[in-house]
């Protein structure tokens, strides 16, 4: 009886993964016929509002007659219990979205998708980079539908009234702008601030920033061979020091040098930014909204993250949301094929667009929309990474305590990230 039953999940996964590959070649056009042996219904998780998945379902489950996918939208505080929960129970959800920074967590949970499924370089033509954090030497963890990338938010006012024509392209423009920008009381106390680095606590994203800068010098930050994941944070790759990558980034924080521009007695600098205090400020696609929301007469503009110069590629780190598909659905053939459809049809760019993100398909960043600020979050789409955070609370701990280590003199840049690379390599001692 067992011996027949895995030869039918075996037959069933086959037919699954050929369909796969004939969707993503564009041999199979979505919704048609083809698609018929997905049957029933199977249940999609997310922490993204009811209100705008069900929607964009509508016209899938239309487009899709003979299967149906039912989302339920789950509290982003109990998310990862509840899922957790329901998964060790072999229950919950046939698919989930996932995004890159519970990928690890979950990789035992979810089922990977071979590469005779999806080859990799079908999968490398279809998604840009930032896809390529659910690639594991095994498999495909989750087919990418969206991408937040790390932009560089900036106050048009600031910037005008000092007569700075354009913001910034490369890190090492900064010192200048600071000497223009800054200004101080008559106490010597800066009053208004160029660029909120150096320090971590109230540096809203200083470990997506600080990942930026050491992926901008090559860094990985951490790697997998043969289902092992293991940290390379300490690893320089011959052409940049990643001491002097972490002294770049605390020294905006020192008075005693000429870049002095932020400390500890600011506010956070999203706050700051919005109360135009603050001329450039870090933050994710996804915020623009928000910054609007929070100081509707703000005179601010978007632009790319600046790059380090000389570098032949150019990179920021981004957040990718996919879908996973559990290892414990009772409908797999259906889930697998669904999964598939909504990665590669007009779902994803209606998901993208519906976050205020951009996809992750390169056919989909191809195409310029009429929106004002959502053509800047494309173009630098293209090259956003990410990278396998295994527990992103306690790698925000080793970041803060790598930061706060430098500035406190108890380490220097070289001995703090060698601390923080046998941290964060601890977290990672585990099997796919």
């Amino acid at each position: 009886m067992k011996g027949n039953f895995q030869i039918i999940v075996l037959v069933v996964f086959i037919s699954a993964a050929v369909l796969s590959i004939f969707v993503f070649s564009g041999a199979i056009p979505l919704g048609g016929k083809d698609v018929t042996k997905a049957q029933g219904t199977v249940v999609l998780w997310g922490t993204v509002k009811a209100t705008v998945i069900n929607s964009l379902l509508e016209d899938f489950n239309r487009v899709n007659p003979t299967f149906v996918v039912k989302y339920v939208e789950k509290s982003p505080d109990t998310f990862d219990k509840d899922l957790l929960e329901s998964l060790a129970a072999s229950a919950g959800p046939d698919m989930f979205f996932i995004t890159d920074d519970l990928a690890f967590k979950y990789n035992n949970k979810i089922f990977t998708i071979p590469y005779t499924s999806l080859p990799i370089t079908s999968f490398k033509n279809t998604f840009v980079s930032a896809g390529e954090v659910f690639l594991t030497s095994k498999g495909i963890l989750a087919f990418p539908l969206a991408v937040d990338p790390l932009m560089m938010y900036y106050s048009r006012s600031m910037l005008d009234a000092n007569g700075i024509a354009y913001p910034p392209i490369y890190w090492d423009e900064f010192p200048n702008l600071i000497s223009i920008l800054n200004k101080k009381d008559e106490k010597g106390s800066i009053t208004k601030s160029t660029v909120a680095l150096g320090q971590f606590e109230n540096v809203i994203h200083a470990k997506d920033i600080l990942a930026t800068l050491f992926m901008q010098a090559g860094n990985l930050i951490v790697t997998e061979k043969d289902g092992s994941f293991m940290s390379v944070l300490n690893k320089n790759n011959g052409k940049y020091d990643l001491g002097s990558i972490l002294k770049f980034y605390t020294d905006f924080t020192d008075p005693l040098k000429d870049v002095y521009t932020w400390n500890r007695s600011f506010s956070n600098s999203r706050d700051a930014f919005s109360a135009e205090n603050l001329a450039f400020y870090f933050g994710f696609a996804s915020e623009f909204q928000s910054l609007v929301n929070k100081n509707p007469n703000q005179n601010f503009l978007i632009a790319p993250i600046p790059q380090i110069r000389n570098n032949n590629f150019k990179l920021t780190v981004g957040h990718v949301t996919g879908i996973a598909i559990s290892s414990f659905s009772k409908n797999f053939n259906t889930a697998f094929i669904a999964s598939s459809l909504m990665a590669n049809s007009d779902f994803a760019s209606k998901f993208a667009i519906s976050l205020g993100i951009a996809p992750v398909r390169r056919d989909l960043l191809a195409v310029t929309p009429t929106d004002a600020y959502l053509p800047i979050f494309y173009s630098s789409a293209f090259f956003a990474k990410s990278w396998l955070d295994p527990a992103p609370s306690d790698t925000d701990e080793i970041f803060k305590v790598m930061v706060n280590k430098v500035l406190s003199n108890s380490l220097s840049v070289t001995s703090a990230i060698n601390d923080a690379s046998v941290k964060l390599g601890l977290l990672l001692f585990k099997k796919i």
